[in-house]
């Protein structure tokens, strides 16, 4: 019989990206590792977010019928769920718990089937789920979030989403491309976080594929009927759809942890941490979502190697979130990583920056594949030109964006960029030409035209 009491090195709370990270590196490092997961293992990422979506908008692309692109979606969850299964990981040598876990104090950590785990350090990784506003008349079993609606089987007649961030215009684009009808409606604009020149090229596609807009836009009242929702609009208006998703963000898994009880300082936003991750407990750790910072898998990826670092390696790393990259899957994706402009002006000002842009179209590769949509804008420090920050709009942007997230994170120059020896004819060589255009007035000048002249006076060597 499993004793229901153990003694283990770390204890895990969610088998998400973040939890199995630290599992899987903290395990196969030696140490014994307790991972507790109540729901699907692989979290939000891999069974109703990035991994499903991406399915979807892939699937949208290519004509098939919506029978077929719900086989698609699920077939993709499928074939990925193997990495994160529960016998991968008991494989590794972990100790897997598929039920409720409640922390009681610093150290010791309770399931709902009756184990009682004492731990050298908890790690707290349970994600976060969507959030639905309060919404007069809204009712949540008559609604669609990311937690439900790729398992429809049938394609809607018309998708209402409220809801402009990224999961939203995506979901919008995706149905369009499906033969949806959509309509997608925001109390701002659509995309807020990202650079507005970016957002006016999604803007216009979304439109050209016939989804109607409505940003600055209050929602009244739902009404649901039998087959259909009713949005009463603040000015007075009805939007009538078959389907309603809720697309207006996200809020920390945190509620059924027992936070308060054992003193973990905890607010509406999610658990509160330092730069190391830690608690107000130095042994208690909480990554990813719940955490309330940057909201992307790759983010809880990366905490979760501060983690390893901070309890297997006793280093004390910080998080460090200058090379943030970010990407909306849209078509074209933008891709952001470092500042936005509106940041870098906020944060350096006006005179201290510079920005560079160059159309996509006029490279010679876009020029081959009659690619005409699309810009990179790199920012940097007038005085030296670091790199501060660079948006892509274009076909797989977030491919293209590697580069410049290890620039930034390396606190490298345009120089640095401009002296690369890049592939012909690629897309790609538009990072050598953005950051040689930073140079472009200071080398053709007649200071430098002035040297030019005097050096050719010097013999040849």
């Amino acid at each position: 019989m499993t004793s229901k009491i153990i003694n283990t090195d770390i204890c895990i709370i969610g088998a998400g990206s973040g939890g199995l990270s630290v599992a899987a590196g903290a395990s196969q490092l030696g140490m014994s590792v307790t991972l507790i997961e109540k729901g699907d293992m692989g979290g939000d990422c891999l069974n109703t977010g990035c991994v499903p979506s991406k399915a979807l908008l892939s699937a949208s692309k290519k004509g098939l019928s919506f029978k077929d692109v719900h086989k698609h979606v699920q077939s993709t969850i499928a074939a990925i769920e193997p990495h994160d299964s529960q016998e991968r990981f008991e494989g590794l040598g972990c100790t897997v718990i598929r039920s409720h876990a409640k922390i009681i104090d610093k150290h010791r950590v309770e399931t709902e089937d009756g184990y009682k785990i004492k731990s050298k350090f908890i790690v707290i990784a349970t994600g976060s789920s969507a959030f639905v506003p309060p919404i007069s008349g809204l009712d949540h079993s008559k609604i669609l979030t990311n937690e439900n609606i790729f398992e429809l089987k049938e394609k809607p007649d018309h998708l209402i989403i409220i809801g402009g961030g990224p999961i939203g215009v995506e979901m919008a684009q995706a149905h369009a491309q499906l033969g949806c009808k959509v309509t997608l409606i925001d109390m701002g604009e659509i995309m807020p976080r990202d650079d507005k020149g970016a957002v006016t090229i999604v803007r216009e596609t979304l439109i050209k594929k016939g989804i109607k807009l409505l940003e600055k836009t209050n929602i009244k009242s739902i009404d649901h009927k039998d087959d259909s929702h009713d949005i009463h609009l603040e000015n007075y208006d009805v939007i009538s759809g078959s389907h309603v998703l809720i697309a207006t963000g996200r809020k920390p898994n945190i509620g059924e942890l027992g936070l308060d009880q054992a003193n973990i300082t905890n607010t509406h936003r999610g658990v509160i941490v330092n730069d190391r991750l830690q608690t107000n407990y130095r042994n208690v750790y909480a990554i990813g979502d719940v955490n309330g910072g940057p909201q992307f898998t790759h983010i809880a990826g990366y905490q979760a190697g501060i983690v390893i670092r901070n309890i297997c390696f006793r280093m004390p790393a910080k998080v460090n979130y200058t090379a943030l990259p970010w990407v909306t899957y849209t078509s074209p994706e933008v891709a952001q990583v470092g500042l936005t402009e509106k940041d870098a002006r906020h944060q350096y000002g006006d005179d201290n920056i510079r920005i560079i842009k160059t159309d996509i179209k006029g490279n010679d590769r876009a020029v081959a594949e009659s690619i005409e949509t699309g810009f990179i804008k790199v920012i940097g420090l007038a005085k030296n030109g670091k790199i501060l920050g660079v948006t892509i709009v274009s076909n797989n942007a977030g491919d293209m964006l590697p580069i410049w997230s290890l620039a930034i994170q390396k606190s490298m120059k345009m120089k640095d960029i401009a002296g690369l020896i890049l592939p012909y004819p690629t897309i790609a060589e538009i990072h050598k030409a953005t950051a040689g255009a930073w140079y472009k007035d200071q080398l053709f000048s007649d200071k430098t035209r002035g040297a030019i002249q005097w050096l050719q006076k010097l013999p040849v060597f």
